[in-house]
């Protein structure tokens, strides 16, 4: 080896000298060696020194500083001796080089006291891009690959630019002079610009994302071939990170530099048709991130990528589904020429099969909303999407659709400029938001009565702009969403008694009467809120929080008084919640309580709420600026606000009463139109049987009864009815002298010459009803004579028949005579209610009732009425005998012949009268379960709407008997829920189940005229559809349907004859071949023959039939071809049904024609109902526990009707 010679005044560097003093040989060499320049071939003697730098026993030196000041060292003989560097042996190369490497890693501390040193070694490797040397080598890309993982893993805060600056200095040649990029240095740079270390690194990243920068033009052919592996020969390398995150990477390099993917997106569509579910995901959630970022425009430069990624939106999978609709919000919001697109493809998912992609769809749309109110009011197609999705079968999704729309109708509420198309759409939103309280589910209840309070009237506005707010949603929604108004409000009113009551118990001193009371009341209240069992867990801890709590229950108690006012509701309901812990979604007991303050709590409407509202339609009423600044209607405003009066005035009865509303009231009831008083009369009503207002305020009433008086006098009828009503309710001390002097001059009027004939009859009808002892004697002699004699039974005068052949008009259309006839009638029905229990003129009032409905409206058979006048006539009269027989007593009166008369009117000619008739039985059966409502025999008068021609009347009666049927079945359901009932509601049963129809419906049948004869075919099918428009919701889909039950009734009721005409055996013929109908369709339409128990006996009204003593009926009374034929596809036979039918010989049975009486088809034998042993009549009997002996129930109407067969 050469001798080593070293530079002027540097001293000998050798292995055996001191850590210390080799530092500080070494420090003067460093020194010596910075200062030479890169004058070639000038310092070729000094190469066996820098060949003796690099021995092992320096780079392997125990002394970091040693370590750092020989690799300054080797850096500067680099530096001076390029290009050609003294170093040749391959392997000395690589170790200086990895030692070298090892040595920059000092740069990761610039607090470091050695920093600097290290900063000098990297700008020097840098200055002359000394790496590059390791091209030569076989395996330089280890060397790379251990910097390049290096640089990234020491760069941070600290470092200045410079030094991140020169690193990349480093780096760059590498990439850019080197003849190729191995995949494992790429997998080490794109490794750092996406996630985890995107945000856990983000100095790494920013090296990262700069060194592509600066040699994209390099590296973009090895990454197309990176991409190219993997994304079409979809050959991946497990050693590389990467692989597992080729679409993060895209995205990423989609930022960092673009032009780097040109060739590869297009490789996508490949992807995106994928047989590989998870290929299609991964490629489809990059592309959506990719196309709907803010400034994207990728859509525009790959078209076809951008349709195929449209048809992803129909994909298979729900995952990818639900993935592409996530970012169409993202899309709506950033991308105004994509928005059709989107819109198109949005319409299709709305009505997807999975509830996931419908709720996302939804999201979407609403989120785009609260972003960017624009985007969504500009397009009235996401306003329809979200419009249809609040009639999802999903609760969450209906519930985000109507929480999206009250948000946009909150938002054009508190925004003038809006666009047209939210104007126009906000028009229907209320409507819908409203109408959503006909959903069957309390949670849609409970989210209609939240968004009123939050979104159509926000509780928080003050009280002027709340008010305004109400009576502009009042005065421009529909009758549909109006009604759900009043419900929504008698419902609230309801759980507020519950509320009180419940309280009222809970301070009372805990006996075990008032525990079970209090439990009672737990019981209601959780039948008030979505899942009962949870709400009733919750709501019993509750009741116990408020009896040990007096703070809460005084808090409580605040929010439930009727008078309390809106911010003391408000700050009550706060602190009542804040007492039950965090309000977060696992906290079921803090979210049951909630839901219960959220029913009850009185946030809309207080005493001066209801003082400006009154201002407000007062001042609508006088044609004021009011009109204009609540955006109402001026031909409708003043009626809209009185009937939202008259609906609070029900519902907040204690914020009226005070002086200063009553006066705004008594001063409106006075304005001329004929219009407003009935109305403003109404609020009287309703204010006064809340608490008689003389007690209160006697002057004010002082001053209300003359103008009562005189409308009872000469006013309009409807004028005259709620003035008689108001001085009934609100005047008692009054009773004395006002009512005979309206008698008196009713009496004077009760003339056909009288211009106030028509208001005397009505006066007279409401006097004789609320006071009914009072003027006894009087009233029916004026009912007898002026009434019946001079104008019900009064001929019409020649010469004024009526030309008009039309079959119905309009009431006002009518001549003053029928109007005055009609009032007629309704007055002999309250005069009727009144009395109670008079049988005798019971009798006789239904006699001419039935009369009037016999002879088709004229009573006379004069032939002088209209067809319109007798259309009237006769529905009049069928009313006034519906509106008497909801009254036990007087009601009870009619003849099974009567019953069938006025049944007729289901079937009437005239479309109108079916459909007035049907809408008053509709309202008799749901008023005032179970003792102040029609008897359930009127459910049979249902049946006759089978044969309902018009399919929109059909549709209504079908409706209301549904609503009929399940008002039924609640409350006997809330009636056997209740503790310690269960003995009444037992004996309750017979006379409310809905499943009674049948019984009643048959007969109803049987007497129609329509069914001509009993082996009439084309008759009997229409009767078997009649019997079907009835059964079918008892029997279809009904948790209720006992086969059992039927099947008993049917066989009873075939044991008898017609109790009407019971030798008569064309009706006989008809009942039992209607009983034949029934059977077949239980069999034929019904899918379940269990004969389980039901919870009442079948028992078969003696009004309608006739016992036969050891009858049994055991023919069939159809022709063959309405005789039941087993259904072969139920797999069933009459022996599963009917184990006592015997069984059917082997062969196929021929049929056998029916004889003229029914006789020629073999007996069938037939269940005995209650009169057969205990072991047979199990079938049919419940078995309750104490209830196995249940006496005769008491009737609501006499109990001769009812008849029970009992062992003799």
């Amino acid at each position: 080896m050469s001798e080593i010679v070293y530079p002027p005044g540097c001293r000998p560097i050798m292995e055996d000298l001191g850590a210390d003093e080799l530092i500080r040989r070494l420090k003067t060499l460093a020194h010596t060696l910075q200062a030479m320049g890169q004058d070639e071939g000038a310092y070729q003697q000094y190469i066996p020194l820098a060949l003796h730098l690099a021995e092992d026993q320096f780079l392997c030196h125990a002394s970091r500083d040693v370590q750092l000041l020989i690799a300054c060292c080797i850096a500067d003989v680099l530096r001076v001796y390029a290009p050609e560097a003294p170093y040749k042996d391959t392997d000395q190369v690589k170790t200086i080089f990895l030692f070298l490497i090892t040595q920059l890693s000092g740069l990761k501390d610039p607090k470091d006291a050695a920093f600097k040193r290290y900063f000098y070694l990297l700008e020097n490797l840098a200055y002359v891009k000394s790496f590059n040397m390791c091209f030569e080598l076989e395996d330089c890309q280890e060397i790379f690959c251990a910097l390049f993982h290096l640089m990234f893993k020491i760069v941070n805060d600290e470092h200045s630019g410079r030094v991140k600056s020169f690193m990349l200095d480093v780096l760059c040649p590498l990439i850019t002079e080197s003849d190729m990029v191995s995949n494992e240095l790429l997998d080490i740079i794109l490794l750092n610009i996406v996630e985890p270390n995107k945000t856990q690194r983000k100095n790494a990243y920013l090296l990262a994302k700069e060194l592509i920068v600066k040699t994209s033009d390099t590296l973009e052919p090895y990454i197309q071939g990176f991409f190219n592996q993997v994304l079409i020969i979809g050959k991946e390398d497990k050693a590389l990170q990467i692989c597992g995150k080729v679409y993060d990477l895209m995205y990423e390099l989609n930022h960092i530099c673009p032009q780097i993917l040109v060739a590869v997106l297009p490789q996508l569509e490949c992807k995106l048709k994928s047989p590989l579910q998870n290929e299609r995901l991964g490629a489809v959630a990059l592309l959506a991130r990719m196309f709907s970022e803010k400034d994207s425009e990728l859509a525009r430069k790959h078209t076809a990528l951008w349709r195929a990624f449209l048809g992803r939106f129909n994909d298979i999978a729900v995952s990818i589904r639900i993935k592409c609709v996530q970012y169409s919000m993202h899309f709506l919001l950033n991308h105004p020429y994509l928005r059709k697109d989107i819109t198109e493809t949005l319409k299709m998912r709305q009505h997807d099969a999975e509830e996931n992609v419908r709720y996302e769809v939804v999201m979407a749309i609403v989120t785009t909303a609260r972003r960017d109110f624009q985007v969504v009011s500009d397009s009235e197609d996401l306003l329809e999407f979200v419009k249809e999705r609040t009639l999802d079968k999903k609760f969450k999704i209906r519930k985000e659709a109507m929480s999206g729309l009250a948000m946009i109708y909150r938002k054009h509420l508190s925004d003038p400029d809006v666009p047209n198309a939210t104007k126009k759409a906000v028009t229907w939103i209320k409507d819908k938001i409203l109408n959503g309280y006909y959903m069957a589910g309390m949670e849609d209840r409970l989210l209609v009565e939240r968004l009123l309070n939050t979104c159509l009237v926000p509780y928080q506005l003050p009280a002027v702009e709340r008010m305004k707010k109400l009576y502009h949603l009042l005065g421009t929604v529909d009758e549909h969403a109006t009604k759900a108004f009043m419900e929504l409000q008698k419902n609230q009113l309801c759980v507020r008694k519950l509320v009180l009551e419940w309280l009222d118990l809970i301070k009372r001193v805990q006996t075990p009467e008032s525990q079970k009371d209090c439990n009672a009341k737990v019981n209601a209240l959780s039948r008030c809120l979505p899942e009962p069992v949870k709400a009733h867990e919750f709501l019993t801890k509750f009741s116990s929080h408020l009896r040990k709590d007096s703070v809460l229950l005084e808090s409580m108690e605040t929010v439930a008084r009727p008078s309390v006012s809106c911010p003391e509701c408000s700050d009550a309901t706060a602190a009542v919640l804040k007492k039950l812990g965090q309000p977060v979604m696992t906290n079921l007991y803090y979210n049951t309580v909630k839901m219960l303050l959220e029913r009850v709590s009185s946030v809309m409407v207080d005493h001066q709420a209801i003082k400006l509202l009154v201002g407000y339609v007062d001042d609508c009423l006088r044609g004021g600026n009011t009109i204009e600044e609540v955006g109402l209607h001026p031909a409708t405003a003043g009626d809209r606000g009185l009937k939202l009066l008259v609906m609070l005035s029900f519902v907040f009865p204690s914020h009226f009463h005070h002086e200063d509303v009553l006066e705004q009231l008594i001063e409106i009831v006075q304005l001329e139109d004929e219009n407003i008083a009935p109305l403003v009369l109404s609020i009287f009503i309703f204010l006064g049987k809340y608490k008689c207002l003389y007690d209160d305020f006697p002057n004010l009433m002082d001053q209300l009864s003359p103008i009562c008086k005189s409308f009872a006098e000469y006013g309009t009828p409807k004028q005259a009815k709620g003035a008689i009503r108001c001085i009934f309710v609100n005047m008692p001390l009054l009773h004395e002298s006002l009512f005979p002097a309206i008698l008196e001059t009713a009496k004077i009027n009760l003339e056909s010459s009288s211009p106030h004939y028509r208001t005397a009859i009505v006066s007279l009808g409401h006097i004789a009803y609320n006071i009914p002892e009072k003027c006894k004697v009087q009233i029916k002699n004026i009912v007898s004579r002026k009434i019946v004699k001079e104008l019900l039974v009064k001929d019409v005068k020649e010469g004024e028949e009526s030309m008009d052949q039309e079959t119905w008009c309009a009431e006002e259309d009518l001549p003053e005579e029928t109007r005055c006839k009609i009032e007629g009638l309704k007055a002999m029905a309250r005069w009727l209610l009144g009395l109670k229990q008079d049988i005798q003129s019971a009798q006789k009032t239904f006699r001419m009732l039935n009369a009037f409905i016999l002879h088709k409206g004229d009573l006379l058979q004069s032939g002088r009425l209209s067809p319109a006048e007798m259309s009237w006539l006769r529905l009049s009269a069928g009313c006034a005998m519906l509106k008497v027989c909801e009254q036990k007593g007087v009601g009870d009166q009619y003849t099974a012949d009567q019953f069938y008369n006025l049944s007729t009117l289901m079937v009437d000619e005239v479309k109108q009268v079916r459909e007035l008739f049907a809408a008053k039985l509709h309202k008799g059966l749901g008023r005032g379960l179970p003792n102040k409502c029609l008897p359930l025999d009127f459910m049979g008068y249902y049946a006759l709407s089978g044969k309902e021609t018009d399919s929109k009347v059909r549709t209504t009666i079908k409706n209301y008997m549904i609503a009929d049927i399940n008002k039924r079945r609640d409350y006997v359901k809330s009636l056997t829920m209740g503790s310690g009932q269960m003995d009444k509601a037992m004996s309750q049963l017979p006379h409310i189940l809905p499943d009674y129809m049948l019984v009643f419906a048959v007969p109803v049948l049987a007497h129609d005229p329509g069914l001509s004869r009993w082996d009439d075919v084309s008759d009997l099918v229409k009767a078997r559809q009649c019997l079907w428009f009835i059964l079918e919701p008892l029997v279809t889909k009904s948790d209720y349907f006992s086969y059992g039950f039927y099947k008993n009734l049917i066989e009873r009721m075939k044991n008898h004859k017609d109790a009407l005409r019971p030798d008569d055996d064309s009706i006989n013929y008809k009942i039992w071949a209607l009983c034949d109908l029934a059977s077949g369709l239980l069999l034929t339409k019904t899918s379940n023959y269990d004969l389980k128990d039901f919870p009442a006996e079948t028992r078969i009204p003696a009004m309608h039939f006739h016992p036969q003593a050891d009858f049994v009926n055991n023919r069939v009374f159809l022709p063959p071809e309405l005789q039941y034929q087993p259904n072969k596809k139920t797999g069933i036979t009459l022996a599963m049904i009917n184990s006592e039918r015997p069984k059917k010989p082997k062969g196929k049975a021929k049929p056998e024609p029916c004889g003229p009486l029914g006789t020629d088809v073999p007996p069938v034998a037939v269940n005995k109902g209650i009169d057969a042993q205990p072991s047979e009549a199990s079938e049919t009997k419940i078995q309750l526990p104490g209830l196995e002996d249940i006496d005769e129930p008491p009737a609501k109407r006499l109990r001769e009707r009812i008849k029970v067969d009992i062992d003799k």
